[in-house]
């Protein structure tokens, strides 16, 4: 299954793992499934904790680079952020359980989430500027979560960073060797959310997120009609989508 869901024997936590070879690359219908999938899970009393991660050796590669074209896009945009949306609607903690790459979308997917638990191997990045586009989603939810200065960095670099560098950032809350992250995690939860209240966590939830999904409801709209309607009409943007596919240097018009 591109998505699977399963629980603890309590009930209290849900993990749900996605698959998309290569990469887990986050599909139009990736995106569709994961969100049906939070919705599943808005009624359940219990639940003190939802993990998401990538099946495989990588979190995610990010984006489908071909569902970045111009014919696509305005369709796959809007649906990937309404995904992040609800990933801040989730009635209990999220954490984002992160191995090897986390790219682009794929770590828009994770800032979204309350917690980034990751493999010290790991890495993050935002890659998009080297295709001639940007991230829109973290150029609303990175500031929040990193600060300005480095946002800005991440975004307009477009170079990799280590788990243990966005670790002292403040946005990775613990690391592990990859063979003992699964193990790590089950100790987390063990250790804080399995003990609390289920309906104090909810409350709590609603409480901490409200500046990141006020700054969403703002800011997102505006900065996705400018992706959509200013940079994608850009030469550009559809020529660094298009050097992506065809594997050679883009050529850039600076228009």
């Amino acid at each position: 299954m591109p998505v699977d869901i399963s629980f603890n024997p309590s009930r209290t936590r849900a993990s749900l793992v996605f698959s998309h070879d290569p990469g887990n690359l986050l599909t139009g219908e990736i995106v569709a499934r994961l969100h049906a999938a939070l919705e599943d899970l808005a009624n359940l009393p219990y639940l003190r904790l939802v993990t998401i991660e990538g099946a495989g050796p990588d979190f995610s590669f990010g984006a489908s680079i071909p569902e970045h074209l111009p014919d696509d896009i305005a369709r796959v945009l809007p649906a990937t952020h309404a995904l992040l949306s609800a990933l801040l609607d989730v009635p209990a903690p999220t954490a984002a359980v992160v191995r090897g790459r986390c790219l682009g979308g794929g770590f828009e997917l994770a800032l979204a989430c309350d917690f980034i638990v990751s493999s010290e191997t790991a890495t993050f990045g935002l890659p998009e500027i080297t295709l001639g586009v940007f991230p829109p989603a973290a150029s609303v939810l990175l500031p929040l979560r990193a600060g300005a200065s480095r946002a800005t960095s991440a975004i307009l670099t477009g170079e990799p960073r280590p788990a243990a560098d966005w670790r002292a950032a403040g946005v990775v809350e613990l690391t592990a060797p990859e063979a003992d992250l699964r193990v790590t995690v089950d100790d987390w939860f063990a250790r804080t959310f399995e003990r609390r209240s289920a309906e104090a966590l909810r409350q709590a939830v609603r409480a901490v997120r409200v500046p990141i999904r006020d700054a969403v409801a703002r800011d997102l709209p505006k900065i996705e009609q400018l992706y959509l309607e200013d940079l994608m009409r850009t030469a550009d943007a559809v020529e660094g989508v298009r050097a992506f596919l065809e594997k050679r240097q883009p050529q850039w018009k600076d228009k």
